[in-house]
Order: C-alpha cells, then structure tokens, then sequence
C-alpha cells in the first residue's frame, strides 16, 4: 500500500483560510448587504449572535472539512493542480450541489444560492489547491 502524504500544517492552513475568505466574501466589499437580504436579516439581528461559538464551531467544521480533502489528496502522485482540480470538483459537483439542492427545497432564491454556492467553489478549490503544493 502506498504511503499517504498529509502536511498537517497545509490543513491547519486551509482551516484557517475559511475564515479569512468568509470574512471577505460577506464582507460589505463583497456580498454581504445581498446575502443579508437574501436571509431576511437586519443588523440587529446579525448582533444578536454569539461570534465566539460561530468561528470556533466553523473553524472546527473546517478543519474537518481539510482534512477530508487532505485524505483523498493523500497519493504521492498529488500536485497543485490535481490538488486544484479535486478541490473544484468537491466543491462544485458535491457541497455546493447539494447545497443547492436544499437550497432550492427552503424556497431560497437563486441569487442567495449563488452567493453560498460561490463561496463553497472558491473555498474548496484554493484548498485544494493549497493542500496539492503544499506536500
């Protein structure tokens, strides 16, 4: 059996990146007014949330998340671009499909789709990427 090649530091770094690019991706530079309204939320609301319990359980879930991705990128053949390419493919083809999916059954619109899904594909893929070089 082959050896499988997991850099941890790689996956801690992709953890890490979720967060850095949610905090771009909803941010008020990006999408946030459109994925605010596409949730019915005020900023009231958005203040009424616990911060410490959404970053540590989405930092958690993320880490898990890279992980994952880290284990079927295990092969000592990976390199950025199947890292890249396997990233996109998880992304797209599997997360943000099914998101959709549920997405579509809440009765959510296609622009609060889009928004997430977006997000979803961009995130997988540079994780992918980043878990690919980074052996």
């Amino acid at each position: 059996m082959e050896t499988m090649i997991i850099n941890h530091w790689a996956v801690l770094v992709a953890a890490i990146f979720n967060l850095a690019l949610g905090a771009l991706w909803y941010s008020p530079a990006l999408f946030y007014n459109a994925w605010k309204k596409e949730n019915n939320l005020t900023d009231e609301k958005i203040k009424q949330a616990n911060p410490v319990k959404m970053y540590v359980i989405g930092f958690l879930l993320a880490y898990l998340m890279s992980y994952n991705l880290a284990f079927f990128l295990g092969d000592s053949q990976t390199n950025w671009e199947w890292g890249l390419t396997a990233g996109f493919l998880a992304g797209f083809g599997w997360s943000a499909a099914i998101f959709s999916v549920i997405a579509l059954f809440e009765q959510k619109s296609w622009k609060y789709i889009l928004i997430n899904s977006g997000y979803i594909v961009i995130y997988f893929s540079v994780i992918g990427f980043i878990l690919g070089a980074w052996r």
